[in-house]
């Protein structure tokens, strides 16, 4: 079973960037697509941005476009979140997340996902 760690989180003023890391232990961490999730209190679980096994294809969601940049480095087995001209609604506790099969597509679909890491808070004040 992988395990995910996030790190990264903080708390920052509305312009400012942060990033997020997730430390992913296993032996096939390059097999999987990887996606970054984010829950605002009161608020569902929400997709942010997720990448393919080699890196090669990303997805976002719209309300992150152009704001967040999704990476991951398979020698290390991490991945990493680059959140930049951060706003108050970004604030929420950001997941890690590795898709539940191999050798597929990244996806937006949190229920296509099965292991998730413990979250990070980021706060963004105005």
């Amino acid at each position: 079973q992988v395990q995910l760690v996030e790190s990264g989180g903080g708390l920052v003023q509305a312009g400012d960037s942060l990033r997020l890391s997730c430390a992913a232990s296993g032996q096939t961490f390059s097999n999987y697509a990887m996606g970054w999730f984010r829950q605002a209190p009161g608020k569902e679980r929400e997709f942010v941005a997720a990448i393919s096994r080699l890196g090669i294809t990303t997805k976002y969601a719209d309300f992150v476009k152009g704001r967040f940049t999704i990476s991951r480095d398979n020698g290390k087995k991490s991945v990493l979140l680059q959140m930049n001209s951060l706003i108050p609604e970004d604030t929420a506790v950001y997941y890690c997340a590795r898709a539940r099969n191999p050798f597929t597509p990244p996806t937006t679909t949190r229920g296509l996902y099965d292991s998730w890491g413990q979250g990070t808070q980021v706060t963004v004040s105005s």
